[in-house]
């Protein structure tokens, strides 16, 4: 037994990444659904943020889900999700970086935002960002699956979560993945065809439905506040 403990939720994507990584290595692990809404006693001493994942390992606890899932992949080094150069890890480490202070900020404030005009302004920056994904990531594989190549790596789990969602925004704000980033758009089926990532997905009813508050401008949680700010 690998002694883990994941605290997570079923709608977040951010624990998703983990599970997936959880699931990709084979490891067995102890699952606390927590209630985002209502979080239990003692939670905020494990997630001093507030948020989900959380990994218990013995004793070290971890939160944030891309210093996790980097923890997991050097304690249980089989199979490897990085690259084995260090020019490799730094450039995944560069992707991930962009997906968490870029794209994924855009993705909640465009939900997030009533104005029109800034709403505007925000998905087109959104779609900014997947074409600058398309041409400096999609267009450069040389014929590899996955993000990295074709090797299923970190970087994969850290974006393809909130991509799964992408129809989130597309049913509230019309945005679409433009026609010509048909590198992505393969990408993303390839992604979604791996079983670690079917057994942690959802369908996009559940992801419209669990994102309605975001689009409506009455979600109050913890992602919800930090990307209002």
């Amino acid at each position: 037994m690998a002694n883990l403990q994941i605290l997570s939720a079923e709608v977040c994507p951010f624990a998703q990444r983990s599970l997936i990584l959880l699931s990709e290595k084979g490891l067995d692990y102890e699952l606390q659904e927590i209630d985002l809404s209502n979080k239990p006693d003692g939670f905020n001493e494990v997630s001093p943020y507030s948020k989900v994942p959380v990994l218990v390992h013995g004793d070290v606890t971890l939160y944030e889900s891309s210093i996790i899932n980097e923890y997991i992949d050097e304690v249980f080094s089989e199979p490897p999700m990085m690259p084995t150069s260090a020019a490799g890890r730094a450039e995944a480490r560069i992707w991930i970086d962009y997906d968490n202070i870029k794209f994924v900020p855009l993705f909640y404030k465009v939900l997030l935002e009533k104005d029109l005009d800034q709403q505007q302004g925000l998905a087109a920056a959104l779609v900014n960002a997947l074409l600058f994904i398309e041409q400096n990531v999609m267009s450069k594989r040389r014929g590899g699956r996955y993000w990295m190549g074709d090797t299923f790596s970190l970087v994969d789990m850290a974006v393809y979560p909130h991509f799964e969602r992408l129809a989130v925004l597309e049913h509230y704000r019309g945005i679409r993945i433009p026609d010509s980033c048909g590198g992505l758009r393969e990408w993303m089926a390839c992604v979604s065809e791996r079983s670690s990532v079917q057994e942690t997905a959802h369908g996009t009813d559940f992801h419209i439905k669990a994102y309605s508050k975001y689009a409506d401008g009455t979600a109050n949680g913890s992602t919800a506040k930090d990307m209002r700010t």
